[in-house]
């Protein structure tokens, strides 16, 4: 047995504490609840989100690579767990709920194919894994937060199924008009020809060479928005705290990737001081599909209490999710957050008055109208869906600002027994 099984499946699998006896509001994933009257659905909550793990003995990563992801994969797997959690919203929604051994809606099973474990499937460890090697972060080279954002956006261009955009938000500003702009492209199109035939030959313009797909014209293609942030140094700086709260209460929340020194985690929600979040760091058997497509799923999902840390013990490096499957819906969270951001000035502005208040904190992120000035242009670093598998190294660049040369994420032997 190597040492990373060793380390995460004989002492730790079966070795979880229950969920606790307590009255304060129990929030996953925008849902809240009540942990002494709703225990049974919370766990039933947690177990139908999809809980990706290392896995052991697929095919070879590129051919003569890897066959377990053991020990390197940690980050990896938290980033298809919160991509995974964005095609379940898109295609069942959030009140969809996984039982064992019932028979599973067709789109179910088309989400659990996109990440089983060989070079075909959209999302797999050997698409993400791959699409690192290319940009010049070798197969079992730790990933930050912000590395793994930037290739799901990337893998996701070839996703027509699910047909998303996934929009990774630079400098802790997030722009309403450039998302409107990634969801909505049917408006520079229009507004191209307008400009070129005439706003009354809008039509005519749209039937000839202007003529765009029904992808193109769509209203609003769903949106996954994924927000590296830093939020500290060494450690999380207390001021965050609240504010990170708020954002597993927003309906549109798909959690956090993150962690803490040696392991990464997928955070879908927080008790008290303590944040809830699915561990990938168990080691299993690679599932392969019968002929009929079908996936033995059960280990797909997490079906004991989930683990609890405190926050404190969060690494300041991150990456915030949420899913808008309308611009309803995005319009919904811009005035949440706004709504976040006033409360958490009002409170700051009150403690400096030395008066008391409950809660305060600090915006993780600013949400801005248009691009300010000094920012770079997305479509500058080569990074939008467009440019498919587009150089990586002005995204690299950027990633100082958010993935610490100095984190200590766990990279173990890759022995096998």
């Amino acid at each position: 047995m190597d040492a990373a099984t060793l380390t995460y499946d004989t002492l730790r699998f079966g070795e979880f504490e229950d969920f606790p006896e307590t009255s304060d509001p129990v929030w996953i994933l925008g849902k809240e609840y009540n942990a002494l009257t709703e225990k049974d659905n919370i766990l039933s909550d947690v177990a139908s989100r999809l809980w990706f793990t290392y896995r052991k003995n697929f095919p070879p990563i590129g051919g003569t690579g890897p066959t377990s992801d053991t020990g390197w994969g940690c980050m990896l797997r938290c980033g298809q767990m919160i991509l995974g959690e964005a095609l379940m919203r898109r295609h069942l929604g959030r009140d969809w709920r996984w039982a064992r051994s019932q028979k599973q809606r067709e789109e179910y099973i088309s989400i659990l194919n996109a990440f089983i474990d060989k070079k075909d499937s959209y999302y797999s460890i050997h698409q993400i894994a791959q699409m690192g090697v290319g940009e010049g972060k070798p197969i079992g080279q730790w990933y930050g937060p912000n590395t793994v954002a930037q290739v799901l956006k990337k893998l996701a261009v070839f996703d027509t199924w699910s047909r998303l955009v996934v929009h990774v938000a630079m400098d802790n500003t997030v722009v309403i008009e450039e998302i409107k702009r990634l969801c909505m492209p049917w408006l520079d199109a229009a507004g191209a020809c307008g400009e070129s035939e005439g706003v009354g030959e809008l039509n005519g313009c749209l039937e000839g060479a202007c003529a765009l797909t029904e992808e193109e014209t769509a209203l609003w293609k769903p949106l996954i928005l994924l927000i590296p942030l830093r939020l500290g140094l060494s450690d999380i700086n207390e001021a965050y705290i609240e504010t990170l709260k708020q954002c597993f209460m927003l309906p549109q929340s798909l959690g956090v990737i993150g962690g803490k020194p040696n392991s990464a985690h997928y955070f879908i929600g927080f008790v008290g001081e303590e944040l809830i979040y699915l561990d990938p760091h168990t080691t299993q058997p690679a599932v392969e599909p019968s002929e009929d497509g079908l996936v033995l799923d059960e280990t797909y999902h997490c079906q004991h209490p989930p683990c609890r840390m405190h926050i404190c013990e969060l690494d300041p490096s991150i990456a915030a999710g949420f899913f808008c499957r309308t611009e309803d819906e995005f319009d919904d969270w811009c005035m949440r957050i706004r709504r976040v951001h006033l409360c958490e000035h009002c409170s700051f502005v009150t403690s400096l008055s030395h008066l008391s208040c409950n809660r305060g904190g600090l915006p993780m992120f600013e949400l801005v109208d248009s691009q300010p000035s000094h920012m770079v242009s997305v479509d500058a670093l080569n990074l939008t869906p467009d440019t498919h598998f587009a150089d990586f190294s002005d995204s690299d660049r950027l990633e100082r600002f958010f993935d610490s040369e100095d984190e200590e994420f766990e990279i173990l032997s890759l022995r096998e027994a």
